[in-house]
């Protein structure tokens, strides 16, 4: 597992205090208000605001919070103006970043994540330097605790998806990014519920790291991620379980 995938499992294990919660809230309001800026605020025609709001809901965010969120974003009510993009850097070893931001103020934004990058052994690049290494593709996430891996793979052949990979506690099914909820339709209509879906930006390659870099790399994934201005960010990083075993180990 590698890099975006990789990042979420380490968050889903660590879990999520009462301050992370509300970091969590503030990033995903801002995505609800520029899904429903950009697509509308019908959650059953603009799919990223659909994915959004699912999110918003997984993390057991107030029915009210997302109806103000959509309303701000339609104009309906007054709001911040938003401005989304992608930044591209190196992180320790060699590594790639995408790092996709939402802010109200990009030449801030752009200020902080290059100290965080200087600050954690990683450094800013140009446009296009590392875009290249990675591919837009549509991710399903299946718990392997209540889908089997051959009822899914059925499901999955016969729906059109593109690739299963065995996660560390989910089944990752990788699809076209165009006709991911089509497919996730499919799939779910068998009796298979998704525990998630988004599009993401997977490597083409990987980047094995040794438990110095892996320790930098986490340290450096932290410190983008408490950004309130960061939405996701994307690498090739790669972590073996040994390697992870030693950084954890260092860390108690």
């Amino acid at each position: 597992m590698s890099g975006h995938s990789k990042w979420a499992t380490i968050k889903r294990k660590k879990g999520a205090n009462d301050a992370k919660r509300g970091a969590l809230f503030t990033k995903l309001i801002r995505e609800i208000t520029v899904a429903a800026r950009q697509g509308g605020g019908n959650i059953d025609s603009n799919f990223r605001l659909r994915t959004a709001v699912d999110k918003a809901k997984e993390g057991n965010m107030p029915q009210d919070n997302i109806v103000r969120a959509i309303k701000k974003g339609t104009g309906e009510l007054e709001g911040v103006n938003y401005e989304e993009c992608i930044l591209e850097g190196y992180g320790p070893g060699g590594t790639a970043l995408l790092i996709q931001i939402v802010t109200d103020n990009k030449n801030r934004t752009i200020s902080e994540i290059r100290h965080i990058l200087t600050k954690n052994s990683g450094n800013m690049g140009e446009a296009g330097c590392v875009a290249w290494i990675f591919n837009k593709r549509g991710q399903i996430n299946f718990n392997k605790s209540t889908v089997s891996e051959d009822a899914l793979m059925e499901a999955a052949i016969e729906a059109g998806a593109d690739d299963l990979v065995n996660g560390e506690d989910l089944w990752e099914l990788y699809v076209d990014p165009l006709h991911l909820d089509e497919i996730k339709k499919k799939i779910e209509t068998k009796g298979l519920k998704a525990a998630s879906s988004d599009i993401t930006m997977v490597p083409k390659t990987t980047v094995n790291l040794n438990d110095k870099d892996g320790e930098k790399m986490l340290k450096l994934m932290e410190a983008l991620d408490d950004n309130d201005d960061v939405q996701n960010v994307y690498s090739n990083f790669d972590i073996s379980q040994e390697v992870m075993n030693k950084i954890e180990n260092s860390r108690n």
